[in-house]
C-alpha cells in the first residue's frame, strides 16, 4: 500500500542572485533559512530519532525550493515579498564582509530598505503568494 504523496499549501522558497559564487550560495542559502526557522514555527516538523534512539534536531516539514535571478529580480522580489507582509530574511552583499551578528544586523540597519543590495531572499507563505514574488526567477540548477 503506498502513500499519497504530501501537498503542502504552503511554501519557502531562497532565492539567490545569480552572479554569486558557489560558497556564496550555500552561505547565504543557510543562513536565510536559519531565520526563517525561527519565525514560523509551523514550518518546523517533528524531531528525529533513529533506531538506536539517537535524538535528531527538527527540521522544516517540506522541502525549501532554491532559484535564482538577476539583481532585477532580486529588488522586484524584495518589493513583493514586502508588500505581501511575507515572513522573510535577507542577505545583502555588505554582509560578506562582516563576520558576527552584531556587525551583520548594523550592516542591513544602515541602509535604506530601497538602497539595499540584497543577494539573497528567503521567504515563507501561501504557495500563490509565493509564486508571485518569486515572478522572473528561475529554478536554480
Amino acid at each position: 500500500m503506498s502513500q499519497q504523496p504530501v501537498r503542502f499549501d504552503t511554501k519557502i522558497a531562497v532565492l539567490l542572485r545569480e552572479d554569486l559564487e558557489s560558497w556564496q550560495r550555500l552561505n547565504v542559502t543557510a543562513f536565510l533559512v536559519s531565520g526563517l526557522g525561527t519565525q514560523v514555527p509551523e514550518a518546523i516538523g517533528e524531531p528525529y530519532e533513529d533506531a538506536d534512539g539517537v535524538p535528531y534536531l527538527p527540521m522544516f516539514r517540506q522541502p525549501v525550493l532554491v532559484f535564482e535571478g538577476t539583481k532585477e529580480t532580486l529588488a522586484a522580489a524584495h518589493t513583493r515579498a514586502l508588500d505581501r507582509a511575507l515572513p522573510r530574511a535577507v542577505f545583502t552583499s555588505d554582509l560578506f564582509g562582516t563576520g558576527n551578528d552584531r556587525d551583520n544586523r548594523a550592516a542591513v540597519r544602515a541602509v535604506a530598505t530601497a538602497g539595499l543590495d540584497v543577494v539573497g531572499l528567503a521567504v515563507y507563505g501561501p504557495r500563490n503568494a509565493v509564486d508571485k514574488v518569486l515572478k522572473g526567477a528561475r529554478m536554480h540548477p
